[in-house]
């Protein structure tokens, strides 16, 4: 009967079912006429596309699972299978099975995971809506996806700006990071440079980043020493005189600077070192410390002017009047001291001077000068 063991391995194979049909007839056709029409409402002829590889499958399974079960097509949870697993399975019908692939893409530095079932990579792209055009991606665009799965990183074009050498150049670039869009640039810097930006960051759109050339250099520069100046008193000569007994010479000496340009611009010039070539010659002058010698004045010189002074001032050459009119050993006003030839005021004269002073308005006019004190002369 219909649904033994035995009928149903009897006409597993489509070639042995038509020999069948050849060979029984009459009763015997009549006996298993109601058995092969039940068997043959179970057989399907199905078409099972798995992964873009079709084939005809002739089957007895129910559900599209138990026919990719018989197939030994496994399928998980990433699968696309069409019609569903559980979907009553129909004669003539298509099934469709595309694996799902595993692709870590990292865009623009961000990484993500995803799951598709396209076959190339840039068929994973277009899938995924990244605009691959102008971009940099790290593997063939035609290049398979193997159920393996597949790591791919993109780049895309970003407009930034580039400054160095004197020139700014705006750029279109898929340069991950600034290191390699300054080699890009032709203008990667050295050791020894300033970059606004560090080189480690990811290149973002709008970005400008300045590269500053510095330069490091040694210079010298020759510079004077002055000379020293010193007085040495001496008794060879009058008060007032002088006389250089060794001129005075500058010395030089030659300094060392550490110098620092950016973009030929110097920015730091230290001094490092200091070296005397030549040092410097002290001047050495004498003064003299000798009292100058009054001159003689006839008819003055032989007057006791010690007693003049003592009753004019007291004997003292500093001192001034209570009105500020009369100053010194012997009271002269200013106009009187600058007749008989004095400057300045005549309590800051010598006392030799002003002695000077007094002898020769003696002899122009006599002791009247001092009505009190004259009759002491």
């Amino acid at each position: 009967m219909p649904g033994r063991n035995d009928v149903w391995n009897t006409v597993q194979k489509p070639s042995s079912r038509r020999a069948l049909r050849a060979a029984v007839g009459g009763a015997a056709l009549a006996l298993v006429l109601g058995g092969t029409a039940a068997f043959t409402a179970l057989d399907k002829d199905v078409r099972l596309d798995v992964d873009g590889s079709p084939r005809q499958v002739s089957t007895f399974a129910g559900t599209v699972g138990e026919v990719l079960a018989a197939e030994g097509v496994r399928v998980g949870e990433h699968d696309v299978v069409a019609p569903a697993l559980d979907a009553e399975l129909e004669d003539g019908q298509d099934v469709v099975v595309r694996y799902g692939r595993k692709l870590e893409l990292t865009l623009d530095g961000q990484p993500r995971t995803y799951w598709t079932t396209a076959r190339t990579v840039e068929a994973a792209l277009e899938d995924l809506g990244v605009r691959a055009e102008g971009a940099r991606v790290s593997a063939s665009r035609s290049q398979p996806l193997g159920r393996e799965g597949l790591a791919v990183q993109v780049e895309t074009p970003k407009d930034v700006v580039v400054v160095a050498d004197g020139a700014e150049r705006p750029l279109t670039t898929t340069a991950a990071d600034v290191a390699a869009l300054l080699a890009e640039a032709g203008a990667a810097p050295r050791p020894q440079d300033v970059v606004t930006v560090p080189v480690t960051d990811r290149v973002i759109p709008g970005l400008r980043v300045q590269v500053v050339r510095v330069e490091r250099t040694t210079a010298t520069e020759v510079h004077p020493v002055p000379h020293g100046s010193r007085t040495e008193p001496t008794g060879e000569l009058h008060v007032g005189e002088r006389r250089v007994v060794q001129e005075g010479r500058d010395g030089s000496k030659t300094l060392t600077f550490a110098d620092e340009f950016h973009d030929g611009v110097r920015v730091r010039h230290d001094l490092t070192g200091e070296v005397v070539d030549a040092a410097p010659v002290e001047e050495v002058v004498q003064t003299g410390t000798k009292p100058k010698p009054v001159p003689s004045v006839g008819g003055a010189d032989g007057r006791n002017w010690a007693a003049l002074a003592a009753c004019e001032s007291g004997g003292n050459p500093r001192i001034v009047s209570s009105n500020g009119l009369y100053h010194g050993l012997y009271q002269f006003s200013v106009s009187t001291w600058r007749a008989v030839g004095g400057s300045g005021l005549p309590s800051q004269a010598s006392p030799a001077e002003q002695t000077y002073r007094a002898k020769l308005l003696y002899a122009r006019a006599g002791a009247g000068q001092w009505p009190v004190c004259g009759k002491r002369l």
